[in-house]
């Protein structure tokens, strides 16, 4: 009898403090693909330090810059996340399932979709997009197994997502917070990889 594969679309990776890599050191990972041919995620707790939303609507022609005052207040406190090493100059928004373009726009469960098009930015920018929505510049990508050895190895645990970390929690908590989903006190978890 065959084993049954089990994907992790719409979860939490959280990386073990054994990876240290600087990419992905203290990262929360929502998972939005994941199947036999790899894996895509977008890390949802990393800030860009000096990009902000108003500034790369500016850049990408959809606003002009005088009227970056006038962006809804949603939008004007939006924050741009580094979503992974891969294609960091293509933009990714996560967001509520309230707002779904045809052809463009990928449902990941009930709660949670994700759209790669200007189009949703312009929502956005009029405040006719999603009532809830995180952007990221690049994503994180793992060649088919890559994700199932780095989490036999111990680099990643995984959890539901919770929406509410994702969308409202505070940048600084969100990496805790998922750890807290699973009863895990950051302060325990060891740095060494490997197996009991």
């Amino acid at each position: 009898m065959a084993q049954q594969e089990t994907y992790l679309d719409g979860q939490f990776l959280i990386a073990m403090p054994g990876v240290e890599e600087s990419s992905f050191a203290r990262t929360v990972v929502y998972l939005c693909a994941h199947s036999a041919e790899g894996a895509m995620g977008l890390i949802i707790n990393k800030p860009m330090a000096h990009l902000s939303f108003r500034d790369l609507l500016v850049q990408l022609e959809i606003i002009p810059e005088g009227d970056a005052i006038r962006l809804p207040a949603t939008a004007g406190g939006m924050r741009v996340h580094r979503g992974g090493p891969v294609e960091t100059g293509r933009g990714f928004v996560l967001h509520s399932s309230d707002y779904h373009l045809e052809n463009s726009t990928l449902p990941i469960n009930e709660s949670v979709s994700l759209t790669a098009t200007l189009e949703i930015l312009k929502a956005i920018a009029e405040g006719r997009g999603p009532d809830q929505a995180l952007l990221a510049l690049g994503y994180a990508g793992w060649a088919p197994g890559q994700l199932e050895t780095e989490i036999q190895n111990n680099g990643w645990l995984t959890c539901d997502a919770d929406p509410a970390i994702i969308f409202e929690a505070d940048l600084d908590d969100r990496y805790t917070l998922a750890l807290a989903s699973l009863g895990i006190d950051p302060a325990l978890l060891s740095s060494e990889l490997g197996h009991a």
